[in-house]
């Protein structure tokens, strides 16, 4: 109880922020990831923790708290028909390595390089959301040695920066004409295989900063992750229903002017 008290403020930010997440998943369908990391680096380090350990604690939360919203996003999209298992079989590998290059990689840098990283990603990502094109870019996905490079880097780089599947599987696989319904719900399984081993690697391998909030074992901090977790699975939900709503075309596209101005942010504070 006294921990409560005396990092309530800590707790109640951990909580607004799977809130938002699980909303936005719900909503944009974006992955949670890509919302919680900035929120964890710059709530961090207003709680007195430096940059470095902020990026390196935000990315191994982020991923561990991916592992459950990635079961159930499977089990809705598997019902329907939208998760391509033949296709998993083939990448799964391929991520699989990816994944673990880069999530000891993480537990070897410094965190500036993963800012730097995540600045460039989801920025982006961001002009992607805001300038893409509907149309596809190629007739189809690459032989197996394109496939195989293409799912290597998607798990390198998530794992590295601390964003499940979706940041990266999806406009993948739209670009070479993969239907988009099946590629969400692909992504939904690309991200349960990058975030289950980074999120243990991290927490096994990673050494536990210094100064490290309180809770965090390896690079994991489970505080975070028991806070974010409950709720990011409980509004995802209430996203989707208010997606029926509201025009989540529009509501992308502001998202998308958000993460700009953080990718930028990010990018000048790794820079600088």
């Amino acid at each position: 109880m006294s921990f409560i008290m005396e990092n309530y403020s800590m707790i109640l930010a951990m909580m607004g922020t799977g809130v938002i997440a699980g909303i936005l998943a719900g909503l944009l369908g974006v992955g949670g990831g890509i919302v919680i990391v900035p929120v964890l680096f710059f709530l961090y380090q207003g709680l007195g923790v430096s940059a470095d350990t902020a990026m390196l604690v935000a990315t191994a939360t982020s991923l561990a708290t991916i592992i459950p919203t990635s079961i159930s996003s499977i089990r809705a999209h598997h019902a329907k028909g939208n998760v391509d298992f033949q296709l998993l079989k083939f990448w799964g590998v391929f991520i699989f390595l990816g994944v673990l290059v880069g999530s000891y990689v993480v537990t070897q840098v410094e965190g500036q390089w993963l800012t730097l990283m995540f600045g460039i990603i989801a920025t982006l990502s961001a002009l992607n959301m805001l300038l893409g094109k509907k149309d596809a870019m190629f007739q189809s996905l690459p032989g197996k040695g394109g496939q195989g490079i293409i799912a290597a880097c998607i798990g390198f780089f998530s794992s590295m920066v601390g964003i499940g599947g979706g940041t990266l599987t999806v406009p993948t696989l739209t670009f070479c004409n993969y239907p988009a319904h099946r590629a969400v719900g692909t992504a939904a399984a690309v991200g349960l295989i990058i975030s289950l081993p980074a999120a243990i690697t991290m927490l096994i391998v990673g050494q536990t900063p210094i100064d490290s909030p309180f809770g965090t074992f390896g690079l994991v901090n489970l505080v975070g992750a028991a806070c974010i977790i409950p709720l990011t699975v409980l509004f995802a939900p209430v996203g989707a229903g208010l997606a029926q709503r509201l025009n989540a075309a529009m509501l992308k596209k502001v998202f998308a002017v958000v993460l700009i101005f953080t990718g930028l942010r990010m990018l000048y504070q790794a820079l600088v």
